[in-house]
């Protein structure tokens, strides 16, 4: 069996936030969930069964730090550092695995490859012994050290604020990233002393342990860009950057045209089908799924929203939570769009709110058509047959039905069904006055 501890406790007091660290959000979601997603990806590549702990903080409400996966969590009542986390982990275990692997849980970049690869070869090696992930940043700043021979063998790790000068300048930094033998483990953790500036057990100690019994540890480098830890708000923007970026990639690499990558922003959920053209400043938040064929205008917005094949969105249109838009639908420009399903050909052009309709195939909906939905205490909802004609600047006051075929005069107020096939007229006649408008000039000029 394989173990995997996320230590999530640190405090993150350079964040300056009242929101703990781990739980500030990178592409629609908390950090520490994407190291947790990354831990279960690595299932189906071991042979081994997996089990995942999250060590947090008594601030951090356990099912916040789950959510919703299949994980344990174990708390950390005291602040006392990376190896006193591990402990705690290792307490909460049923049984002590062959293998440990222990995360941090501010580490949102590590992808699930990368750590089948660090345990297939912490597994070739000699048992008992320690595997440490180094990496080699641009800028070390305060990273930990590892200092090791020409083979990969470590002699030591040392804090950044406890290194001397000369362990300063290795450019091997720790990731943070472990893997022992589990009997191992728990036992060296068990001899850790806080004899150090933080006063803190520091789990890279082990490794210092393990040599004086005689019990090798190695390093194996990964890339630096996949192991950013995140301290600071500063820190958090260039994972988002980078995280996007891998997106970007991976979507053009799966057939999705990005006009102007740099602009176009992506949740972690984004679902994406073959040929879509995505044109410059487009931002999806979480739960949007886009069919094929698909042609995203540029400056628009959306989220939680499901678009079939050979649709057209946009420009700057915002589609939110619940918005289903059939086959061949268009959406044009400053078209507000929420808690509403568009059938197959569906168009709603210019300048429009619809909320909390159901709208069937092959309607028009006119410039400047709202749906009404809110009486200031409950929404209703509007529906609207297929084929019909919704004339420019129209009310729809819910809750109504238009029929099939049913057409509304342009500038109607209508707050009452519209059989199939009728026209419905719903403002007042118009009524002309000769000579009104240059008496009333002249009035004015007098």
């Amino acid at each position: 069996m394989v173990a995997i501890l996320i230590l999530a406790a640190g405090q993150g007091t350079r964040m300056v936030s009242d929101v703990p660290k781990v739980l500030h959000s990178l592409g629609g979601k908390p950090m520490v969930h994407h190291v947790v997603d990354a831990a279960l990806g690595i299932q189906t590549t071991i042979s081994s069964s997996l089990q995942v702990t999250v060590v947090i903080s008594p601030t951090l409400d356990a099912k916040t730090a789950q959510g919703g996966r299949a994980v344990n969590v174990a708390t950390q009542q005291k602040p006392l550092g990376t190896g006193d986390a591990v402990k705690v982990g290792l307490e909460a275990l049923s049984e002590i695995p062959q293998n440990v692997l222990v995360l941090c849980g501010d580490t949102p970049l590590l992808e699930p490859n990368l750590l089948s690869m660090m345990i297939a070869q912490h597994q070739k090696r000699p048992s008992p012994c320690i595997t440490v992930v180094g990496m080699r940043p641009e800028n070390a700043g305060s990273y930990g050290r590892i200092v090791a021979d020409a083979s990969g063998k470590i002699d030591h790790i040392v804090e950044y604020r406890d290194a001397a000068e000369a362990e300063r300048m290795v450019p091997l930094c720790n990731s943070g990233v472990i893997m022992a033998d589990g009997a191992l483990l728990k036992r060296l953790v068990s001899k850790l002393t806080p004899h150090n500036e933080a006063g803190e057990y520091y789990l890279t100690d082990i490794v210092t342990l393990a040599r004086q019994e005689g019990i090798g540890s190695w390093v194996i480098e990964l890339p630096a860009e996949t192991l950013q830890g995140i301290n600071t708000r500063v820190d958090l923007a260039a994972a988002e950057g980078a995280l996007q970026q891998r997106w970007r990639h991976r979507f053009m690499e799966q057939g999705t045209t990005l006009i102007d990558p740099n602009s176009v922003f992506f949740s972690h959920d984004t679902r994406i089908g073959r040929d879509v053209i995505i044109s410059p400043n487009v931002t999806f938040g979480e739960g949007v799924t886009i069919g094929d064929r698909v042609r995203i205008l540029p400056g628009c917005h959306i989220e939680k929203s499901t678009l079939g094949h050979d649709v057209t969105v946009g420009p700057f249109a915002h589609l939110r939570e619940g918005a289903i838009l059939g086959d061949h639908v268009s959406i044009g420009n400053f078209v507000e769009i929420k808690s509403t399903t568009l059938g197959p050909k569906a168009k709603a052009k210019h300048l429009s709110y619809l909320g909390n309709a159901t709208i069937g195939e092959n309607v028009n909906i006119g410039a400047g058509t709202i749906t009404c939905n809110h009486n200031g205490f409950v929404k209703s909802p509007t529906r609207i047959g297929d084929g019909a004609y919704i004339g420019s600047n129209s009310c729809l006051v819910a809750p109504v039905s238009i029929g099939p075929g049913a057409i509304v005069a342009a500038g109607s107020v209508v707050n009452s069904e519209v059989p199939e096939n009728a026209l419905a007229i719903a403002r007042e006649r118009q009524e002309n006055k000769p000579e009104w408008a240059t008496q009333f000039r002249a009035r004015y000029k007098k």
